[in-house]
This record gives structure tokens, sequence and C-alpha cells, in this order.
């Protein structure tokens, strides 16, 4: 099981373009990539609650979320994969993984239409026999509800799972669900250290996990 943002992808341009162009819209100044790369990870009412007041808890008026998430979404549709690109080594790993015929799954707090949408424009939807996206389940990461969710799917028990992520939500998730976990330090996490999270194993690149099979 796999995240998606930070993990597969480096998607950070596009989120923050998409992102500036919504604050623009409603007469707000840019937040920038640096912000927004910080903000990501915990679904997409977070990251624009965090983008409408500049603070990682902060919380919008209902109607400015609203209005804030119908301008996003039609921006990110329309301008989702500009500058969004699979990490060094995702491929290979990927299709190494095809090679054994491992059961794979996207599992990200991402919304499941824009998820599939993004792994559809970078050729590797194929590639996953099930997406859990952001709703799909009552709880979102670090609640380990959604990699539960995905094990049903697959029909796999959490013993042969394993979890690949960038943040502490994937890890905290995969450690409650009983799931080995394997964190890559490349990720974005919130801007904090990966290592702090106590995942089984740390990977400087998608390359090292390849090798590992």
């Amino acid at each position: 099981m796999f995240d998606l943002d930070g993990t597969l992808v480096d998607s950070v341009p596009d989120l923050a373009a998409n992102v500036d162009r919504t604050l623009l819209a409603m007469g707000r100044p840019p937040a920038g990539a640096g912000h927004v790369r910080q903000w990501i990870g915990n679904g997409l009412e977070r990251l624009l609650n965090r983008a409408l007041t500049g603070d990682m808890d902060g919380v919008a008026s209902p109607d400015t979320l609203a209005w804030a998430r119908q301008l996003f979404e039609d921006y990110y549709g329309r301008f989702i994969c500009e500058e969004s690109r699979l990490y060094d080594g995702a491929t290979e790993l990927l299709q190494a993984l095809q090679s054994r015929h491992a059961k794979m799954a996207i599992v990200t707090n991402k919304p499941t239409a824009l998820t599939i949408r993004l792994l559809e424009l970078l050729g590797i939807r194929d590639c996953f026999e099930t997406v859990v996206g952001g709703g799909d389940t009552a709880l979102l990461k670090p609640d380990p509800a959604p990699l539960l969710a995905a094990l049903q799917r697959l029909d796999r028990p959490a013993a042969t799972a394993l979890m690949v992520g960038d943040s502490i939500n994937d890890i905290e998730a995969a450690q409650a669900a009983g799931i080995s976990c394997v964190a890559v330090s490349f990720g974005y996490n919130h801007g904090g250290d990966i290592h702090a999270a106590n995942a089984d194993l740390v990977i400087d690149s998608l390359h090292e996990l390849t090798a590992l099979l």
C-alpha cells in the first residue's frame, strides 16, 4: 500500500499553484509552495483551512471553506498534473512489484476522484487494484481505517501487508493497523524529520526498496 503525495509523486508544485489560484480568486494573497509543502497530508479540508488562516490548526468559517473548496476543486481538476512528477525509482519499483504479482493499493487522504485522475495522467492507474482516498472511510489517516479498508478490498491480512509513506500519518496508521511500514525521507511530513516516527525502515530512494525485494 502506497501513500501518493510525497511518496510516489512530487505533487507540491501543482497543489501550491492551485491553492494560490484559489486564494487569489478570493482576494487573498498567495501562500507559496513552501507553506503548502508543510500543510498537505491531512486531507483537502485541512489543507484549505490552513491556507485560509495561515495556521496549521486554523479553522475558517464554513461558508469561506465551502467557497474555497469549490474553487480549488475546479482549478485542481483542470491543472492537476502540470508539473507533478513521479519520484525517481517509482516506475521501477511498481514494475518490480507487478512482476512478483503483488497486490497494490493507493491509500491517501487526497479525495478519491482527484487521486484517480492524477494516477491516470501519470500512467500508473493500472498498477493498483484499488484506491482508498479521502472520503472513502469515516476517518482519514492517521486513523487505521483507510488501511484496513484497503486490506479488506485486497482480501489480505495485515501480517502480509506493507505500507509505504512519507509522513507520520502513514506510519501511525500502519502501526495502529498492525502493518509493517516503510518511510521515505524525501517526502513532506509537515516539514518534520520522518526518522522520529519510528517506521520499520526509512529509505532515501525508492530504488532502495526495489533492491530489497
